[in-house]
């Protein structure tokens, strides 16, 4: 079961329809759907093997930070290659060719040239833009973020970090617009001033309108006096109105690119209005750029929550020969925020949850759980598996959908011929297994288990087996920018929707939108901190499940 309920959206009764259950049971949810995905289990020990040594392998290199990294085949995302994709730009998804898994790739570590041909043993450089550097989420979230990644010995020292933005700026004033909102890392302070100044020594800005190719021409000039003429990467993360975006694509690909390494897009939600805006842009992107540059971002998937999805499923045993429809009751995926609407940006108002959250965030999260098993843990891998299930999900009706507003909660069937039940007569829910990934206030996976009571006579009660993480790792989570940009600066794209993906996505919510809209759907009130509309729980009792947050 999928539950989204908020105290913030207004909700209207959306209710999405059952699927047929194949693999996994009905999902249902107070603002979402009911999804199940197709295929048998496949227990494959080699991939659990794959997993572990990936995750011991991929934690050695993040260690070490940047110039311990084995480098990565620098030619994947060149600007070379990226005339026009006639594969991708037709109406059908793209077949998205399967990548070389980064292990296989990071074994190679022959030395590549520089433009000058003489072969040097140098890191190549990184320059990263933020189109749009004056804006709340560039000073509040990307910069510091940025920082975390420097501070932490994640960014070359040959790294150079622009701000691009119409205001008439020197590089002096975006330095200090920056540091207002830099800090250092509770758990280390090591040096922390000496950090600052370092990064914001290589903190530059340039001025120039979202379609201003003289301004994109100098921002290509000045990253070329960082690079030299050696080997180069660029990142540049779009932090600007959707009405920019296509103006500031077109300029930037036309001037901005580099020809002696790869080149990055992050592109920021919202991705369209709904399945023809979103077909509009997409093809807009893949006109100038190939689909492995671009990163279509949801700071929420960045979660350590999310990357759990995966790890609990593949590396325990435990789990994966139960995760079922055979043993799985339902799946809830609950997203509850204290904040109003205000605090959900500018735009939020105008796209709504379902455009906001469900399109991207809640359906991410129920494929990562409802995929089968990938072929190894590259990015391309898992996304074939995540679309997949978007495409199985059935069309939606106006009666299976209730609006709302992450906690996910796994229960599981009663024991069939439980032998305990006949003797209790009383709180028959003790059967019901239950496991909770929980992100906040407090990140903890939990699991609900039934035990005897001490003492004479048989008595049951349900108590929690509990990793609570601040009790277990005594660190700082690093915040879900900070991943995000980590995986692209490592090319890892399996937490970024790729154009076949936002593609199924919106084919499953624009037909409900557009019910929505034809029926004018008056929304179910409610009072605020509440528990959500009434019409939530009529939703649960039609599939024979108690709301897990009740």
């Amino acid at each position: 079961m999928v539950s989204v309920s908020s105290s913030i959206a207004r909700p209207s009764s959306l209710r999405l329809h059952p699927l047929p259950a194949t693999r996994f049971p009905p999902v249902a949810s107070k603002c979402f759907f009911h999804c199940a995905a197709s295929g048998t289990t496949t227990r494959v020990c080699e991939l659990k093997i794959w997993m572990l040594e990936r995750l011991k392998w991929q934690k050695n290199i993040r260690t070490h930070g940047w110039e311990k990294k084995p480098r990565m085949l620098q030619v994947q995302d060149s600007v070379e290659e990226t005339t026009s994709n006639s594969e991708v730009a037709e109406s059908s998804p793209p077949n998205v060719q399967p990548i070389i898994p980064k292990v296989l790739e990071c074994s190679t570590e022959s030395s590549s040239s520089s433009a000058s041909g003489n072969s040097v043993d140098r890191a190549p450089s990184l320059c990263i833009a933020v189109v749009g550097a004056t804006g709340e989420l560039a000073r509040n979230k990307i910069f510091p973020a940025l920082f975390a990644l420097y501070y932490s010995g994640f960014l070359p020292e040959n790294v150079g970090i622009f701000g691009y933005s119409r205001k008439d700026l020197s590089d002096e004033d975006l330095r200090n617009i920056v540091a207002a909102t830099l800090t250092c890392r509770v758990d280390h302070h090591e040096n922390c001033g000496d950090k600052l100044d370092a990064f914001l020594d290589r903190t530059y800005h340039i001025n120039g309108g979202f379609n201003n190719k003289d301004g994109m021409k100098k921002l290509n000039r000045r990253m070329e006096q960082i690079e030299g003429e050696h080997e180069a990467n660029r990142i540049f993360y779009l932090s600007v109105p959707q009405e920019a975006l296509l103006d500031v694509s077109v300029s930037l690909a036309d001037n901005s690119q580099t020809k002696r390494g790869w080149n990055r897009i992050i592109i920021e939600k919202p991705f369209g209005f709904d399945a023809l805006s979103s077909y509009k842009l997409t093809q807009c992107f893949l006109s100038k750029f190939q689909e492995k540059q671009l990163y279509r971002i949801d700071h929420r998937l960045g979660k350590d929550l999310i990357e759990n999805i995966t790890v609990l499923r593949f590396s325990n045993l435990v789990f994966e020969p139960l995760w079922s429809r055979t043993y799985i009751k339902n799946v809830q995926v609950i997203l509850s925020e204290e904040c109003g609407m205000e605090a959900q940006g500018r735009y939020f108002g105008h796209y709504g949850v379902i455009r906001d959250i469900v399109h991207s965030h809640i359906l991410q999260t129920i494929a990562l759980f409802a995929m089968e098993p990938p072929v190894s843990l590259d990015g391309e891998d898992i996304r074939n598996e995540k679309v997949k299930v978007l495409r199985s999900i059935r069309k939606l009706n106006l009666n299976d959908v209730v609006l709302g507003q992450v906690e996910i909660r796994i229960q599981f069937h009663h024991v069939p011929g439980n032998l305990y039940r006949e003797r209790i007569s009383h709180n028959i829910d003790l059967t019901t297994n239950e496991l909770i990934l929980r992100d906040q206030p407090d990140e903890a996976i939990l699991l609900k288990v039934n035990n005897k009571v001490p003492g004479l006579g048989l008595q049951l009660d349900a108590s929690e087996l509990n990793l609570l993480y601040r009790d277990k790792y005594d660190v700082e989570v690093p915040d879900s920018y900070e991943h995000l940009l980590l995986d692209v600066i490592d090319g890892d794209t399996h937490l970024f929707m790729r154009s076949d993906e936002l593609e199924a996505a919106w084919n499953i919510l624009t037909p409900i939108l557009d019910k929505i809209e034809e029926n004018k759907v008056v929304p179910e009130l409610y009072e605020t901190g509440g528990r959500g509309p009434v019409g939530a729980y009529y939703l649960g009792a039609n599939h024979g499940v108690r709301w897990a947050d009740d």
